[in-house]
């Protein structure tokens, strides 16, 4: 991207964006900066209100690290966890250790969009907090914007609403339209905690139906985040403390940490119908970005650093449209392409190593079998993580 371009939208009134951004996470967050830095009108619409708490890991790839500092954050001043191990249980208590060769570091999402929101309100996004965009229309080579309270003109749009949204229905997304099967209806359960857990490592808790990952943030807190399926919660009547009593203290090592631990929250972060089937990347000529456009299992730690990585790349696409150096044709094509290349294998073997983990049974076995083995593990980590950008 070049430093600066010159301002697209001059002669066009306030109401025409040359970029609308749906959903004001990592990916969204990242691209508003990366375009308003470049020089063109942004909007981004955020229907929560900074800052919050999300369902997410917290954890994130040293692959990121350069970029996210080039958007204006400054990790080196944060003295946040280095995490360089990895300790997986099965649900019988079993456990395997491995050093994970690039690693990464723990911050929370409280924390790390706030400061990016920050960034990009500085850079010259205007900012919708509170806001929900309600329906988009591409008519006549513009997008009609509808949201809570009025409606805009952008160029180019871009939805980076997370994992589900209401347009997902109102466009009829196919990954919508499944049956609920065994990669398309989890729920997450997030906490913050206080507990004796070194600061170089990320536990994988497995237990039925579901795993279970400790890593520490910033303030010493450790994000306490599982994934478990719908059935699960259902057959514990739809209660998440009977569902943690029952099910995933039968693992001794989240037994100790429920039983130990201070929980910061008074009640979880969470959030229903997770889905892992394929996305499709352009819906209505919007560019689907970071897990709207498809979302790699939660146990291998990764989603974040697709977020930010898959925000730079639909950046580079959209420059060159509104420059106009190539058509909106070539522009979704482009960014697809791009998205391929670094996500797809990166995803499917994330449905892969999904297989293995979760099952009750399964992964007692899988476990006993590799634990002379731990190496595997970190190739079976290597396999969903990408280079540097």
């Amino acid at each position: 991207m070049p430093d600066s371009v010159t301002n697209t939208s001059l002669e066009f009134p306030s109401t025409y964006f040359d970029l609308g951004i749906i959903g004001g996470g990592l990916a969204g967050l990242s691209l508003s900066i990366l375009m308003a830095k470049a020089g063109y009108k942004v909007i981004l619409f955020e229907k929560e209100k900074y800052p919050f708490h999300r369902v997410c890991g917290e954890y994130i790839s040293l692959e990121s690290r350069r970029f996210i500092e080039s958007l204006g954050v400054n990790l080196s001043n944060l003295d946040l966890p280095i995490i360089t191990k990895l300790i997986v249980s099965s649900p019988n208590g079993n456990f395997i250790k491995s050093k994970l060769d690039m690693g990464g570091f723990g911050i929370s999402r409280f924390f790390i969009d706030n400061e990016l929101k920050k960034i990009a309100v500085d850079s010259g996004v205007l900012l919708k907090e509170k806001t929900k965009v309600n329906e988009v229309v591409f008519n006549d080579d513009m997008f009609d914007v509808m949201f809570d309270g009025g409606k805009v003109n952008c160029k180019v749009t871009a939805a980076c609403y997370g994992k589900r949204s209401n347009l997902d229905i109102k466009w009829s997304r196919e990954f919508i339209r499944q049956k609920p099967g065994k990669l398309n209806n989890y729920i997450g359960v997030k906490y913050h905690v206080k507990t004796a857990f070194p600061d170089d490592t990320i536990a994988l808790h497995n237990f039925k139906e579901g795993y279970c990952g400790l890593s520490k943030i910033e303030g010493d807190k450790c994000c306490l985040c599982y994934l478990t399926t719908a059935q699960n919660l259902k057959a514990n009547n739809n209660s998440i403390k009977e569902m943690e009593q029952n099910v995933l203290c039968r693992n001794p090592f989240l037994k100790k940490i429920f039983s130990t631990a201070e929980f910061v929250f008074k009640e979880p972060v969470t959030i229903s119908q997770i889905s892992f089937d394929k996305k499709s990347l352009i819906e209505n000529h919007a560019l689907m970005i970071g897990d709207a456009g498809g979302m790699i299992t939660p146990l291998c730690g990764n989603g974040m650093s697709i977020a930010l990585h898959s925000a730079q790349i639909a950046s580079e696409s959209i420059n060159s449209f509104l420059q106009k150096t190539i058509s909106r044709r070539k522009m979704e094509e482009q960014y697809s392409s791009q998205w391929k290349t670094h996500f797809e294998s990166r995803l499917s073997n994330g449905r892969m190593i999904q297989k293995l983990f979760g099952k009750e049974k399964m992964t007692n076995f899988f476990i006993a079998l590799i634990k002379h083995f731990p190496f595997l593990i970190n190739e079976m980590i290597k396999v969903t993580h990408g280079k540097e950008f």
